[in-house]
């Protein structure tokens, strides 16, 4: 059982950074791809950021790649989403999870992961 609390959302105006966390419960976790996903009012979740057990493998959607930058502390428990340059359209509630596949695949998918946190909510002024 893995539990994941998000923390680092807020407020800010477009062009400032916001650093997203996720600590993670359970003894396992570094068995588990990571992810960041968010969903805005209205709009589908969509998939942002995946990173593999051991941190090699990264995966970025188009819209956040270059601004954005995924990363993970297994001895902590924990993985952190670094995100610079925001814009209004970043507005939304972002999400952590956890996978048991690879982070290409995880990639791939926007639902059905094994654990999902409860969210963080992000608001980009303009």
């Amino acid at each position: 059982q893995v539990q994941l609390v998000e923390s680092g959302g807020g407020l800010v105006q477009a062009g400032d950074s916001l650093r997203l966390s996720c600590a993670a419960s359970g003894r396992t976790f570094s068995r588990y791809t990571m992810g960041w996903f968010r969903q805005a009012p209205g709009k589908e979740r969509e998939f942002v950021a995946t990173i593999g057990w051991s941190g090699g493998s990264t995966y970025y959607s188009d819209s956040v790649k270059g601004r954005f930058t995924i990363s993970r502390d297994n001895a902590k428990n924990t993985v952190n989403l670094q995100m610079n340059s925001l814009k209004p359209e970043d507005t939304a509630v972002y999400y952590c999870a956890a996978d048991r596949t690879t982070a290409q695949a995880m990639a791939q998918r926007n639902y059905n992961m094994d654990y999902w946190g409860k969210g963080t909510l992000v608001t980009v002024s303009s």
